[in-house]
């Protein structure tokens, strides 16, 4: 069985999905007791553009190939334990990266709230204020420009997908999306709405020109379930199984539910910790690297000052979809 990550990264959360598949595959044959019938190899492929550190990642199997002989003991004396095997896949999931219908599993966790570009009409385009994502003072035009990117790019994406998965294949898809309907009441907005108001006060210090600040556009879009549904439909290729939104803190080390932030300046900081892992080479490539430091303790202040009056949540999509099967 193939099964692929797209957008893994270089963390270890990847190799946690990998040692579900495996306990799963591996709990299933178990309760098979098939003892004659050998489980099946898992190949997996762990993708991401080609910059992703994959030596980092890398480096790390070794070690989760110990702990998953330790986790899975008896599996493997039973004979259920399947082999598996791990390798790197470079390259964008906006095109073709495996051949037709050589995989059962996709996975891909808060990375299809990336666009394959920004709305190239935006280029050229004079920004009215210094927005960098869409605003409450963005034109109508312009955010319509944003929702028809995520429309070509998702839609591009599915299609893709389906040539490359076997029949009955599955696709999980987790990743930053909006609760309501509102393109402009996106949670998202907020998040990227702190950062372009960083970004101007490097401008006003004259740290950041502004004719840059002023053609640099996120390559991002956070959609409501609605319009996922709607492009799953017009596309036609799967059979929907799932959709679900939950909430996360915008704090990836606050895993309260109460509406209170108990440290603010703490969770600014941890904030701007994990946007800095995200945006840094994106931020970097347009404002230089020179910025990088002034700009996130600008955005953990600016990020603490919003949580000491709003306690604002990621909301996050979930979906699971399935290739029909062949009759």
């Amino acid at each position: 069985m193939v099964v692929a990550d797209l957008g893994c990264s270089s963390g270890s959360n990847t190799l946690r999905f990998v040692s579900e598949v495996i306990g799963i595959i591996a709990r299933h044959c178990k309760e098979l007791d098939r003892r004659h019938d050998r489980p099946p190899q898992l190949q997996f492929f762990l993708n991401d553009l080609p910059g992703n550190d994959f030596n980092n990642l890398f480096q790390l199997i070794e070690q989760f190939n110990k702990s998953t002989a330790r986790k899975h003991k008896g599996e493997a004396e039973s004979g259920a334990l399947p082999p598996s095997y791990i390798t790197g896949l470079p390259g964008s999931y906006y095109t073709r990266i495996f051949p037709s219908e050589s995989v059962y599993l996709f996975h891909s966790l808060f990375c299809l709230q990336w666009r394959s570009q920004a709305p190239e009409q935006l280029k050229g385009t004079k920004k009215t204020c210094l927005d960098i994502y869409i605003t409450k003072t963005m034109s109508p035009s312009m955010v319509k420009l944003f929702q028809q990117q995520f429309q070509k790019d998702f839609s591009l994406f599915l299609k893709l997908r389906y040539e490359e998965l076997v029949s009955g294949g599955q696709m999980v898809l987790a990743f930053i999306g909006r609760k309501h309907e509102d393109v402009l009441t996106g949670e998202s907005n907020h998040l990227y709405g702190l950062l372009a108001q960083s970004l101007k006060s490097l401008v006003d210090e004259g740290l950041v020109e502004k004719e840059k600040l002023e053609s640099f556009y996120l390559p991002m879009y956070s959609p409501s379930v609605g319009e996922v549904e709607a492009i799953v439909k017009q596309v036609g290729l799967f059979n929907m199984n799932h959709v679900k939104v939950f909430e996360t803190n915008w704090d990836p080390y606050d895993d309260s539910e109460s509406d209170v932030v108990h440290n603010s300046i703490r969770s600014g900081e941890n904030v701007a910790k994990c946007l800095r892992a995200v945006m840094e080479p994106l931020v970097a490539s347009q404002f230089g690297e020179a910025i990088l430091d002034k700009l996130f303790q600008e955005y953990a202040r600016r990020v603490a000052k919003h949580l000491e009056n709003e306690k604002t949540k990621h909301a996050v999509l979930v979906l699971s979809l399935k290739k029909p099967i062949h009759v």
